[in-house]
């Protein structure tokens, strides 16, 4: 686990309170106009550091480049750790309070930095790929009390391997584009045949997702001593779930029409160089085990607060329904990577790799509307005097995420979506 140098500051203005400080350096697209150029940037404060500008004036030399005047950060990434490092030091340098190359550079200032209140963020990857894992003991016996049986809420191979479904990389969405409610099959009456309409049971799944880095070979498993070397950063993902069409379509071969219609990510990705001070341990984890899935590491998770926050379309003041913490999932990223892999599957990079819903030990730390309001038998109080057990159209989700330690702040910034009405079909039989 690194240490941090407290001493590090940036000649950019970082509030003590900003995700961004010079500790974190995470890489995001944008572009100065919705519609404008877009190319790759590192958040500093509450301003963009245009990386295709250092790179043109020769101050960010990457091998095999250049790599960010470009609409995804997929070929800086596929370029490897050796250039993931050099980058990061290099602009770490260059933003510090007592290096003058770019802090006394007026022109140069002036064509490197944004507000970022002044540009669009885009989705920063091209995802090839999307699996989202069931990871949170917590959740999975929630979710297993409620619907299945409340002395054995876990299926048997829970406690075995990280469960997991291959989701939809195509409607993988950006923080801040609106979410449409899903339509499909329900089935209210049990004795009756499933009716079609819009979804009744919206939910939000407070989750993390990780970026592969680097790629393997078909055929060729990605060992646990190695997992590591392949995940280049993080996102907040709010994996958006249709409760009713999921309980209708699951069975037998799982999540399918309920997960596909949109999951939104944070614009930036934090890489797990920034997250090393933050390492700690999964949970204990019996039975131990099986060897490909054994770690020799104890410090193999990420201690970073997270919630969940829930503001109507009446209100302008958000309610935090949601507190909880990463440190809390039963299986680690590597554990994930690795399971994955290991019949032979191929990874690609910016493939990315959901958490699954992360809820702790109390109700206040549970990581859906479906656990908070207890499958709709306890209603949510908002600020505004309204109440919720799922979420209504009008109503926008935040997410949020952070490290901090010895008083440096090392976040995600925020993952939000806006929920619209579902649209008007005229089916006729």
């Amino acid at each position: 686990m690194s240490s941090i140098d407290k001493n590090l500051t940036s000649f950019v203005e970082v509030a003590n309170d900003s995700d961004f400080s010079i500790h974190n350096l995470p890489y995001g697209i944008f572009s100065e106009t919705t519609g404008g150029k877009r190319r790759a940037g590192i958040a500093i404060g509450d301003q963009v550091l245009d990386l295709s500008v250092l790179e043109d004036a020769g101050l960010l030399k990457l091998s095999g480049g250049p790599y960010f005047d470009k609409p995804t950060l997929n070929s800086f990434i596929e370029s490897g750790r050796d250039n993931w490092t050099t980058a990061r030091n290099t602009v770490q340098k260059l933003l510090s309070a007592d290096n003058d190359t770019l802090r006394d550079n007026d022109g140069l200032r002036r064509k490197a930095l944004f507000n970022q209140s002044d540009v669009t963020l885009h989705l920063p990857l091209h995802v090839p790929g999307y699996t989202d894992f069931y990871s949170s003991k917590e959740h999975a016996t929630n979710v297993g009390t409620m619907f299945r049986d409340p002395n054995n809420a876990l299926l048997p191979n829970w406690t075995e391997l990280p469960v997991g479904y291959n989701g939809r990389a195509s409607t993988v969405i950006v923080s801040g584009h609106d979410v449409v409610r899903p339509s499909g099959q329900l089935k209210p009456n049990p004795d009756e045949r499933p009716i079609f309409s819009a979804c009744k049971r919206l939910d939000f799944e407070l989750e993390t997702a990780f970026v592969v880095g680097k790629p393997n070979h078909i055929g060729q498993p990605i060992s646990i001593d190695d997992a590591w070397e392949h995940i280049f950063g993080m996102v907040l993902l709010n994996d958006w779930s249709a409760r009713d069409i999921q309980k209708w379509e699951y069975v037998p071969l799982g999540p399918f029409n309920a997960k596909t219609f949109a999951s939104s990510i944070s614009p930036w990705i934090v890489t797990l160089d920034a997250l090393e001070p933050f390492k700690t341990s999964v949970p204990v984890q019996d039975p131990q085990p099986l060897a490909y899935l054994c770690e020799d590491k104890t410090d193999n998770t990420y201690d970073i607060n997270l919630s969940v926050e829930l503001m109507t379309e009446k209100s302008d003041q958000a309610t935090v329904v949601c507190e909880t913490n990463f440190k809390y999932m039963y299986w680690s990223m590597a554990q994930q990577l690795t399971h994955h892999t290991i019949t032979g599957c191929a990874v690609q990079v910016g493939d990315l790799m959901g958490s699954g819903t992360i809820s702790g030990p109390t109700p206040e730390s549970y990581g859906s509307m479906l656990e908070i309001a207890w499958n709709a038998t306890k209603p949510v109080t908002l600020k505004d005097g309204e109440t919720r057990t799922f979420i209504e159209d009008g109503d926008t989700v935040i997410m949020k995420g952070y490290s901090e330690k010895d008083g440096i702040r090392v976040g995600f910034g925020e993952v939000r979506g806006k929920v619209l009405p579902a649209l008007n079909f005229n089916f006729t039989n």
